[in-house]
């Protein structure tokens, strides 16, 4: 712990601005001189005791409740003082000033302040205390900044059952089974002269199968649960005047962009953060992708194809009723060539695990004979809303979403990436067991490696500056 955990913190702990009640909270050990100070009384513990708060010169403040939590019965597993007033700014930062100024005020006896280095929390500070503490783990740490963050009920209820522990819990399952298999191969490795084949008789391949399988199960709950924690990004792409402002329209159910018959009318991107299936989609509409000639043109074309490239999966947008009007006319040739260069650029410059979804617009206004044509991709009309759920289902199937929404816990991507090397690493130690003659210090060494993985999701093993990360993110006060 650094010198800093041992130095007594206070911050506001509710959001910005007006409301009807706010909080200030400090943490640390021995803070009965600021209690007295600002509340003029002892306080009973984990009671709420209605009373004016105080000033230096003795002049009311404010009033409300302020409640104690004596160490280790506390949010922080230090003592922590709540003072519940009323939500004004003002009122909160005088709060704050008169803790700051409580706590530094002199000892008579020892001439030193009451409170020695009192100061003002960094973000996620309390949160980082109640896992230095063992109040917490790492994982159920990250899993209170989702549960505030959540954007839909969905990732709300999984960041909950994370909090709770049930990811943790899962987690170290495995983790024990797996800190068992590692000690039978190192007293294996510690014995050699012992006539008893101990990985053959304790089934260490069975072991390492069963380890596979539920780590395959955690993998894919902690996958579903990074796409209800960062979301989809979802990027409506094609060529101008192809309804592709309509669809966002019909998607986010309402008029966030504006639509006319004129090519060209976006010129920016437009974004709205949709729900499908509790699933968070961030929807961006872009600029008609062709040459042009106009400079605002371009640079809204630049920044189509940035956002582009930096999606989780494109929907294609294809005008049905051009094709339809009249195949073999100039306009409609040129149309159809232009969607063909648009494919071979969206190939050439995506991520190969990008997903393309090609969705034709305005079936509406399509002849049956070209709908019975049409080779994949989703027919859908943005005006009357035919073929929309198709296209949020076929959304969620491409990104991979699977799992029912109750087996969910929260995860955020460095506990995915941390299991799939947990996984790699048993590849390798299963390539050692099977080899005619295992080499077991290599072994050994795999599941050393697999154990500190898993351990770093949950905090078991993890480096200051993955704290520092971590915690930076979190809000002031939290």
């Amino acid at each position: 712990m650094l010198a800093r955990h041992h130095h007594p913190i206070v911050a506001i702990a509710t959001a910005p601005g007006r409301g009807g009640v706010g909080i200030v909270r400090l943490s640390g050990q021995q803070i009965a001189p600021v209690i007295g100070a600002l509340c003029g009384r002892s306080l009973s513990p984990r009671q709420a005791t209605y009373l004016p708060f105080h000033d230096a010169h003795g002049q009311i403040i404010d009033k409300g409740l302020a409640i104690f939590f004596p160490a280790p019965h506390s949010y922080t597993g230090e003592d922590v003082l709540e003072l519940q007033a009323h939500g004004g700014p003002v009122v909160l930062q005088l709060l704050l000033a008169r803790c700051l100024e409580a706590g530094a005020a002199l000892d008579p006896a020892t001439g030193q302040p009451v409170l020695a280095r009192l100061r003002v929390a960094e973000p996620g500070e309390f949160t980082e205390r109640a896992f230095l503490n063992d109040k917490i783990d790492l994982a159920q740490a990250e899993a209170i900044a989702d549960l505030i963050d959540a954007s839909t009920e969905t990732a709300a209820r999984s960041a909950a059952r994370s909090m709770s522990g049930e990811f943790s819990q899962a987690v170290n399952t495995l983790l024990e089974q797996l800190i068992h298999l590692r000690m039978l191969v190192e007293a294996t490795l510690d014995f050699p002269e012992e006539d008893i084949d101990f990985l053959q008789q304790a089934d260490a391949q069975g072991q390492l199968l069963r380890l596979q399988a539920t780590l395959a199960s955690l993998l894919q709950r902690a996958t579903q649960g990074a796409i209800l924690r960062e979301g989809i990004k979802v990027v409506i792409a094609g060529q101008p005047n192809v309804g592709k402002s309509s669809l966002l329209n019909a998607l986010a159910g309402a008029e966030l962009a504006i639509v006319t018959p004129i090519a060209g009318t976006t010129r920016d991107k437009v974004s709205q953060l949709i729900q499908i299936e509790g699933v968070p989609l961030h929807v961006v509409d872009t600029a008609g992708l062709r040459e042009a000639l106009d400079e605002v043109e371009k640079i809204g074309i630049q920044r189509a194809w940035s956002e582009i490239e930096t999606a989780d999966a494109v929907l294609f947008l294809h005008d049905l009723a051009r094709q339809d009007a009249a195949e073999n006319s100039h306009d409609a040739i040129d149309y159809i060539a232009g969607d063909a260069r648009l494919a071979s650029a969206l190939a050439l410059k995506l991520p190969k695990n990008t997903a393309i979804i090609d969705v034709w617009n305005k079936s509406d206004m399509a002849s049956p004979e070209l709908l019975r044509r049409l080779n994949g991709g989703v027919p859908i009309s943005a005006r009357t809303g035919a073929g929309l759920q198709s296209l949020r289902e076929q959304l969620l199937r491409v990104v991979g979403w699977q799992a029912a929404p109750e087996g969910i816990f929260m995860a955020r991507e460095r506990h995915v990436s941390a299991l799939r090397r947990v996984q790699i690493q048993l590849l390798a130690a299963r390539e050692q067991l099977h080899a005619a003659i295992p080499a077991l210090d290599l072994l050994a060494e795999d599941l050393r490696q697999a154990q500190l993985h898993l351990g770093s999701i949950t905090g078991a093993f993890s480096a200051d500056d993955l704290l520092g990360e971590i915690f930076s993110k979190f809000c002031i006060g939290k």
